[in-house]
């Protein structure tokens, strides 16, 4: 499905501010609310609709590679979070309606139920991975499908990630009974103050395991080597950076997996240098081939190809091959290739080439370069004497 543009969605400007987004998207997030439209699926939509394009465009780095990319850009660098519920879209815009608390609970009346503390979960987030992918110029021009190994942390299948050992269960933490929080009564003459903190016994949760999984000793998870499966696409550079959703560490005791993070580095070639999306290649060809002419085989990132060099060529002539550069990664066309002529002067002579350079230093055409050579000469000389003479 091809995904509606952002500033579309909010109905604001590509150069609002962050405040006119804030504004656009309040409005939205209130008419569309799912709890002021209760089985309405298009609302549904058109609300979470409104909270992804809100998280993009308020994020200043995501907004710029979006504006450069489009859709496609964010793929390449941190991929927006895909919100698992309601409950972590209301995370998401705290920031404009001031936290659960205020205008949604007062707006919808929903404060009884949210308001209300909660037991941390025992199920953690796993962490990122990071992996750093070296790829030949060749597989960046074309892109190309890579089956990595990695060593990372999947669930167990003994316990099934809860880290209890199968038929024991979890009890009531004895040490918080079950709250998860830990409560310190202080008493001074300003009367009594009452600290709370979480509990170190069951980490907050208010339950501990009845009984530990033998094979991962109740944490839920084993470290195990995995194979992934890539598509990178042509056009990518060195830095950029690709997250593969639930690819990283399976989080404690059931907890989702993290992000597998592929960072793209780029490989020196043996005969190219990349400039953007511009290969640069030096051709170096001997003096009757730039003088009388040739044709040439030279390597391109795509195969050879035939190139014409036309007779009196000077050193540092730059032909160009179109399109025979690396593909913008999020729209069409390539680059080009730009090569470079160098000249090849021998340092050893045989006597009998010495005698053909001497006759050919005395040929017209030769006798004709050095005098347009002296012409200049004494004309930039002319110019000196004016500079110096002002001063």
């Amino acid at each position: 499905m091809i995904k509606r543009d952002y500033y579309e969605i909010l109905g604001v400007s590509k150069n609002a501010s962050i405040d006119e987004i804030k504004s656009a998207y309040r409005k939205l997030a209130i008419l569309y609310h799912p709890d002021k439209n209760p089985n309405n699926k298009e609302a549904e939509e058109k609300f979470k609709e409104a909270t992804e394009a809100y998280e993009v465009l308020s994020d200043n780095e995501k907004r710029s590679r979006y504006d450069r990319f489009g859709h496609d850009g964010l793929k390449m660098g941190r991929d927006f979070h895909q919100y698992s519920s309601f409950d972590s879209i209301f995370d998401a815009f705290s920031d404009i309606f001031g936290g659960r608390g205020s205008i949604f609970e007062d707006f919808f009346n929903m404060g009884s139920s949210r308001s209300q503390s909660r037991r941390r979960s025992m199920a953690e987030r796993g962490s990122d991975l990071k992996i750093r992918l070296p790829l030949t110029l060749e597989e960046i021009a074309t892109g190309v499908e890579k089956t990595l190994k990695i060593r990372r942390f999947i669930r167990c299948d003994d316990c099934n990630g809860t880290g209890a050992k199968h038929g024991s269960g979890f009890r009531k933490c004895n040490v918080c009974n079950g709250t998860g929080e830990i409560q310190h009564v202080t008493r001074s003459v300003f009367g009594q103050f009452v600290n709370i903190s979480t509990c170190s016994n069951c980490n907050g949760t208010g339950q501990i395991i009845a009984e530990p999984c033998s094979k991962c000793k109740g944490d839920g998870r084993i470290q195990a080597e995995d194979t992934v499966k890539v598509s990178i696409p042509a056009g990518v550079e060195n830095g950029n950076y690709m997250p593969i959703h639930n690819k990283g560490n399976v989080g404690k005791r059931g907890g989702e997996a993290g992000d597998l993070i592929i960072i793209i580095e780029e490989k020196p070639h043996e005969y190219f240098r990349r400039e953007g999306n511009h290969i640069i290649y030096h051709l170096t060809i001997s003096f009757p081939e730039a003088t009388l002419g040739t044709e040439l085989s030279i390597p391109t990132l795509y195969g050879t190809e035939k190139l014409k060099i036309s007779s009196g060529t000077q050193p540092g002539t730059i032909i160009t091959l179109k399109e025979k550069g690396i593909p913008h990664l999020n729209h069409y066309g390539k680059g080009d290739q730009h090569i470079y002529i160098n000249v090849y002067v021998p340092t050893h002579l045989s006597s009998k080439e010495k005698s053909l350079i001497k006759e050919l230093a005395q040929s017209s055409n030769i006798n004709e370069f050095k005098k347009n050579n002296e012409k200049n000469k004494d004309f930039f000389e002319k110019v000196k004497d004016a500079f110096f003479s002002l001063l």
